[in-house]
């Protein structure tokens, strides 16, 4: 199975509600908020949602040259010269890879926290963190006032959050941030052990490190109490608190910490590829955005999961055209670096890469 791969919806169970405007995409008849507000792009990873173990969920599946219905991640490990590619003198990994999903939020999230990369290697066995980025793409018509939670802006003792984590005074939690406002078009980075929420309403591309670990450390929300497993990744709270970093963000520090203005790469006839984040913001994933004018032809050594935020057109690989059109979601390997974006309108297209440094052009 060689070149550009689409993919369907992958809608996953979660803890909070929402959901309702990827309905609308998918165009089902009576959209509406449920327990699955998040759609994962070409995921290679498995959703950790205790009590439903028994339901494979968050691995996207594929069909293959045969017909078969086969994961995505079995796919790329058939072949990972081609679909992965190369870097610093090895084969990719799978976990080189990011995790993307569109996220669509009816509530405000829970207070969470994520560790880092060195914590989860270090001290939970695993080989990622989870490092996240947020692009918001749209806000829902009855949300005046996004925002999101990022700091902390007013950091609390260890000890007194240990104490309102056990009593779940989340009114003394909240006290600790300030609210950030977004829009459309804004673009934020938590590194890992920045503890965060996301307000309600808005509808993101959401780019981490390939996993699914959290400290949930706000117990319930809109009805649902997160089971004891759940909340601090089955460990103990000293282990959970130790996930946290306590320095205060204030001021421009929390644009300078956690906004990503965009740069530009290129400008070409009429077309623009600006970075979203690179390698000066993180170097477990980048993100570039395609605005297309015209025929914008391209050559790009990593594999990318791809993202129509606007408008439509086609992807042309060789002898291969594939129409795309808005919130289309699709993955170009390694192995095909030339390709050509075409519209007869305008088309904007976010691409997700590995992390490391990659061509600009």
């Amino acid at each position: 199975m060689t070149g550009v791969i689409k993919f369907t919806s992958n809608r996953v169970w979660r803890t909070y509600p929402g959901g309702k405007l990827l309905d609308a995409i998918e165009n089902n008849d009576t959209p509406q908020d449920s327990h699955f507000p998040e759609d994962w792009i070409g995921s290679t990873v498995q959703a950790n949602n205790v009590g439903r173990e028994h339901i494979a969920e968050g691995l996207t599946m594929v069909i293959n040259d045969a017909g078969e219905q086969v994961s995505f991640k079995d796919l790329l490990l058939s072949n990972p010269d081609y679909y992965l590619g190369e870097f610093q003198g090895r084969t990719r990994q799978i976990d080189d890879i990011p995790l993307v999903k569109y996220l669509d939020s009816a509530t405000r999230l829970h207070f969470q926290v994520h560790p880092s990369s060195d914590f989860a290697q270090q001290r939970l066995g695993a080989p990622r963190g989870k490092t996240e980025a947020y692009v918001i793409l749209a806000v829902r018509d009855d949300v005046e006032v996004p925002y999101i939670y990022a700091g902390f802006q007013h950091p609390p003792s260890r000890e007194q959050l240990r104490g309102w984590i056990e009593r779940q005074d989340i009114s003394s939690i909240e006290s600790c941030f300030e609210r950030i406002p977004v829009k459309p078009g804004d673009v934020f980075l938590l590194p890992g052990g920045r503890p965060h929420a996301l307000g309600e309403g808005l509808l993101m591309l959401e780019i981490m490190e390939p996993s699914d670990l959290a400290v949930r450390f706000e117990f319930e929300r809109c009805g649902y109490v997160i089971p004891q497993a759940a909340r601090f990744m089955n460990r103990d709270i000293e282990t959970a608190l130790d996930v946290f970093d306590f320095s205060a963000i204030t001021g421009e520090k929390i644009d300078q910490e956690f906004r990503c203005k965009p740069s530009e790469i290129t400008r070409r006839d009429g077309n623009i590829l600006d970075c979203l984040i690179g390698p000066q913001h993180t170097g477990c994933f980048a993100v570039k955005r395609a605005l297309v004018n015209t025929s914008f032809s391209r050559h790009e050594s990593e594999c990318f999961f791809g993202i129509v935020t606007e408008g439509d057109g086609a992807i042309k690989i060789a002898d291969q055209v594939i129409t795309l059109k808005q919130w289309d979601r699709f993955f170009c390997p390694a192995g095909e670096s030339y390709f050509e974006y075409l519209t007869d309108n305008a088309m904007t297209v976010l691409e997700c890469y590995p992390g490391g440094p990659n061509v600009t052009g």
